[in-house]
């Protein structure tokens, strides 16, 4: 019997039943819609990370200090001996706080960091207009301020702030610049809402005299590693332990948190393909169902001289197809999910995989194979003469 024939034979069957092929394809449609969709949302969120480190580059490092008290303080000028040696190019220590900003009758809380005039290199920000900050602006402890564009717009709306002052914990600072939308940075700060400071400044307004973080930025990639144990070998030197400090390879942290995104994308696309399975036993329940209905008409057809493979080959095409139709129905929904989730979800974006599709949809047609086997075989080894007796 040509294959076509018993396509046709299937078509026929399932459109007999329409309600109860649809209720089958319901596990595989879900399985497929379930994995593409979940996959999609994984490797959107892997560019995301990929999108939000890859201004700063590999060879950036975040020393972190995790203790308190005299002990455990970076000194400036100590710290910035280390520039131009051992592979570092840019230090740019930080004090940050949260603050109210106030501008004629506006107030807002914003975080205030303190730093230097490498910091905008160092995180691969541009100036939107005005200056950044400059070193004669660290000598004199001038009072001047860079304004991301968050806190640009709550104040000044379209107008340019260069120019104009803002009071800071009590303190007037000139404007002298404002960023680029730039987003967050490796600690997960937003430059876009922070006022940026001189450090020398900062310390004395906000009587702060700790450096808690520092970005230090390598030479190159290849001296990232050379960097990190000069660095190792200053912190140890001054604190003498490992235990009150941190430092954090912006390559390694992209790594760990695309590992941890991957990891748990492929926990719920395991999860997603239960659903597969357990279509695929609905598919085989139905199909003994459909074996035990159809048993006088596989003994009449066996009488008139259809072979086993016949009846085997009718039973596993009706199989695949109903799991193929869901399974291409799964990838429909699963695509158009993806494609909307992002208007649902504006915070999650999606990447769409073609080749996960593709496998989606033939896992699917290799269940309704592997799943229908079992009652084909049984309908192709019923003897003629007891299916013709079957009520």
């Amino acid at each position: 019997m040509r294959i076509w024939e018993l396509f046709q034979m299937a078509m026929a069957t399932i459109r007999s039943n329409p309600l109860r092929t649809v209720l089958t394809m319901l596990g595989v449609i879900i399985g497929v819609a379930s994995v593409i969709t979940l996959v999609s949302i994984g490797q959107g969120t892997s560019k995301a990370i990929e999108k939000q480190y890859e201004g700063l580059g590999t060879n950036l490092l975040t020393v972190t200090l995790l203790g308190n008290g005299r002990a455990t303080q970076l000194n400036y000028d100590d710290l910035m001996t280390l520039e131009g040696t051992a592979g570092i190019a840019t230090i740019a220590p930080t004090m940050t706080q949260n603050s109210s900003i106030k501008y004629d009758r506006t107030t807002e809380s914003y975080n205030v960091i303190g730093t230097n005039d490498r910091y905008l290199d160092v995180q691969k920000g541009k100036m939107a207009s005005g200056r950044f900050l400059a070193e004669a602006d660290l000598d004199y402890r001038n009072h001047v301020a860079v304004i991301g564009t968050e806190v640009a717009t709550k104040f000044f709306g379209k107008d340019d702030p260069v120019g104009e002052e803002i009071n800071v914990k009590g303190y007037m600072y000139t404007i002298i610049g404002v960023l680029q939308t730039k987003g967050s940075n490796t600690s997960g700060t937003s430059l876009d809402s922070s006022v940026l400071v001189p450090l020398p400044t900062m310390s004395r307004d906000f009587k702060l005299g700790s450096i808690r973080t520092a970005y230090v930025e390598a030479s190159s990639g290849d001296l990232v590693a050379r960097a990190q144990v000069a660095l190792e070998a200053y912190l140890y030197q001054k604190f003498k332990s490992t235990s009150g400090y941190n430092i954090l390879n912006s390559s390694e942290l992209i790594s760990a948190r695309q590992s941890a995104s991957s990891t748990l994308t492929n926990q719920l696309v395991a999860v997603a393909a239960i659903s597969l399975l357990v279509g695929g036993i609905g598919i085989m329940n139905i199909m003994l169902v459909t074996v035990s209905e159809r048993t006088r008409e596989i003994g009449i057809r066996k009488s008139i001289g259809a072979k086993r493979r016949n009846i085997l080959l009718q039973f596993l095409v009706e199989a695949t197809l109903i799991s193929g139709m869901g399974g291409l129905i799964g990838l429909i929904v699963g695509i158009s999910l993806s494609l909307a989730w992002p208007y649902i979800n504006p915070s999650q974006q999606t990447s769409l995989s073609l080749n996960i599709g593709l496998y989606a949809f033939l896992f699917s047609a290799l269940v309704g194979v592997i799943f229908g086997l079992y009652p084909a075989n049984k309908a192709s080894k019923l003897k003629p003469i007891d299916a013709l007796r079957f009520d």
